[in-house]
């Protein structure tokens, strides 16, 4: 399927353009439908993180057990994300992500029935983490280049920055209609957990009208004027993930895109994780709380996404990222010092605005920089950084049984503080305004 926009020279540098029309991507069907199934997508995730959490501290009370569940998320996202990546860029990517949702929406339900008939243990929730990792490595590199194929190269930072909008929207409600649902008698975790399937299913059944765009391969042998088909059946994965690896390392921009998207999330994102305890061990309140501190989040992104979905293809595009990767390391850090309740609330919205511009101007930098052949395999070196925070939750939670849920959001906020500085301090003297 060829792009319904002139895409730009493989590889390039980018646009210098500067504003677009808003939702200028929305006025292609198929890309259309595939950011309703996101919304859909991410509101049954969102649920399923925030139910997970709420679950893991009902049963141990301890932050090590909140780390533990996202350290399995972690370590399987690392395991499956480079596959998905050359997933992406071998297979069809309709089919990873039909797979994945259809894997996410039973997940939910098991879990549901194991909470509905009193068998639920903690050792499920780490299956279930586990689950949601590796569905995450195929569809998320799937997702994010089919949205290139769908649009064009001159429109996707637009793209990936509704795409960003259609996952702050529903933190809006998701979160808070889950712990909502927890807190009522009638549905309870495993109503919960069985609204947040059914919310999967409607997104399984918007993916399925969607088109096969075919590979990045056969695309780019198309484009060198190749008659012949291309055969990927006998390549070998390994190989293509080092492949990938010395392409991103071999481009400057590329690569201090996937690094600094990789620190930042790795370092502050694991404030997610902790949230329960935060709102019921410091701040002493119940787990509706939980949920309307996400939503907070949820309020700075969608103004935030929608301010960026503009600009996010300009040449501003990398100073942007500079100045939200440091707004968002201090209100992380806020939130540890925040002496209530709501207090905390404003701060996260200023978490939830820099978070959201941040991934959003990080992705569109690295689809900038990489060609359509390469472009399943960037992602999936940028999705590692999820990879990575999960990891990281597990020493963090220890970190912050010893020191206390504010002291660790500080490190964790001055983490990324670090990381930013080194980023900008470490740039090179020219071309600082593009890369970023």
């Amino acid at each position: 399927m060829n792009s319904p926009v002139p895409p730009v020279p493989a590889g390039g540098g980018g646009s210098a353009r500067g504003r677009s029309d808003t939702f200028a991507s929305l006025r292609v069907p198929a890309f259309r439908a595939l950011w309703w199934s996101g919304i859909f997508s991410f509101m049954s995730i969102q649920m399923q993180f925030l139910l997970r959490s709420l679950l893991a501290w009902d049963l141990t009370e301890r932050e090590g057990a909140l780390g533990l569940v996202y350290f399995c998320f972690g370590l399987a996202l690392l395991v499956s994300t480079p596959l998905g990546g050359v997933a992406a860029d071998r297979l069809s990517k309709r089919s990873l992500m039909l797979v994945g949702q259809l894997v996410l929406t039973l997940t939910a339900i098991g879990m549901g029935a194991a909470i509905a008939t009193g068998v639920i243990r903690f050792w499920m929730l780490l299956i279930s983490g586990g689950l949601q990792g590796l569905m995450f490595g195929l569809i998320g590199p799937a997702r994010i280049s089919m949205t290139t194929d769908l649009v064009g190269r001159e429109r996707v930072g637009n793209a990936i920055t509704l795409s960003s909008l259609s996952l702050s929207g529903s933190r809006i409600f998701a979160p808070s209609l889950a712990s909502l649902l927890a807190a009522i008698a009638f549905f309870g975790l495993a109503g919960a957990y069985f609204v947040s399937a059914a919310v999967a299913t409607v997104s399984f059944i918007l993916l399925l009208p969607l088109p096969d765009t075919g590979t990045a391969v056969s695309r780019a042998a198309a484009a060198a004027g190749s008659a012949a088909p291309v055969s990927v059946a006998r390549r070998n994965p390994l190989r293509d993930i080092a492949e990938g690896v010395r392409y991103a390392s071999a481009r400057r921009n590329l690569r201090r895109s996937i690094l600094i998207s990789t620190a930042v999330i790795m370092f502050g994102f694991n404030y997610i994780a902790f949230m329960p305890a935060l709102v019921e061990d410091v701040f002493g309140r119940s787990e509706i709380f939980v949920g309307l501190l996400t939503t907070a989040t949820a309020l700075g992104a969608v103004p935030a996404a929608a301010f960026l979905a503009s600009r996010a293809d300009s040449s501003a595009a990398g100073s942007m990222l500079i100045g939200l990767g440091f707004l968002f390391g201090l209100t992380v850090a806020g939130l540890g010092g925040a002496p209530t309740i709501w207090v905390a609330m404003l701060i996260a919205v200023g978490v939830g605005a820099a978070a959201t511009g941040f991934m959003s101007l990080g992705q569109t930098l690295v689809m900038r920089f990489s060609d359509d052949a390469h472009q399943g395999r960037m992602q999936s070196l940028v999705q590692l950084s999820f990879a990575g925070f999960g990891l990281a939750a597990l020493p963090v939670g220890v970190f912050m049984e010893w020191v206390g849920q504010r002291w660790g959001l500080a490190t964790m906020g001055a983490a990324v503080t670090v990381s930013m500085l080194t980023y900008v301090l470490t740039a090179p003297r020219t071309g600082r305004s593009e890369v970023a």
